[in-house]
């Protein structure tokens, strides 16, 4: 899938969202994708898997293990990408505000672990995530996700893909433009403001 054809299957689902919103890593902007709801359908979510999996330089692919998901989003687009890449699919969630295992996940020491999210802007959730997975025992040689919304500037120490990459400007609480200012801001994200 090229960019428009992603960027389309999110408009077909109604996720391209225009409004004032307040993301997950604290900083405001005009637009939000909405993974679950291009998610939400189980042939969509297959695609967007099955090409995201197919971005993935083939050596990378060859020596996954199993699929980690940080929760709530990653879970989807996790299980599909376990599925494209006929792997087990796991996910790390945060009951007490950090990453852990937990329903009888395991990660075998030395596994090679593909840490998959449905959008990237700061990368904190996937570096948490990654923590987790590492103090598991596990060894992420790849990271993927739907979008990366820092528009190519989030930095990883291992390699990264996205399968569309997106620059929607984003503001600092201090930052917020007068217009978008005036709109109550939304908060769509999973993650809780500290």
């Amino acid at each position: 899938m090229n960019e428009d054809e992603v960027l389309s299957e999110f408009r077909a689902a109604g996720a391209l969202l225009e409004g004032h919103f307040l993301l997950s890593s604290g900083r405001h902007s005009a637009h939000y994708l909405q993974c679950a709801r291009v998610l939400m359908n189980p042939d969509r979510a297959g695609r967007l898997a099955v090409a995201l999996a197919a971005a993935l330089p083939r050596d990378l692919r060859g020596k996954i293990d199993k699929v980690v998901s940080p929760a709530m989003g990653g879970i989807i687009i996790g299980h599909e990408m376990g599925r494209a890449l006929q792997v087990d699919a796991i996910f790390v969630e945060r009951p007490t505000g950090t990453f852990e295992l937990r329903r009888g996940f395991d990660i075998q020491p030395g596994e090679k672990i593909l840490m998959v999210e449905d959008v990237v802007t700061t990368g904190l959730s996937s570096r948490e995530a990654i923590r987790a997975v590492e103090e598991a025992g596990g060894k992420v040689v790849g990271i993927c996700s739907l979008v990366d919304r820092s528009g190519g500037e989030v930095e990883f120490d291992i390699p990264y893909h996205a399968l569309v990459s997106l620059s929607f400007p984003t503001y600092a609480e201090d930052e917020v433009p007068a217009e978008l200012a005036a709109i109550p801001a939304e908060k769509p994200g999973s993650r809780k403001k500290p």
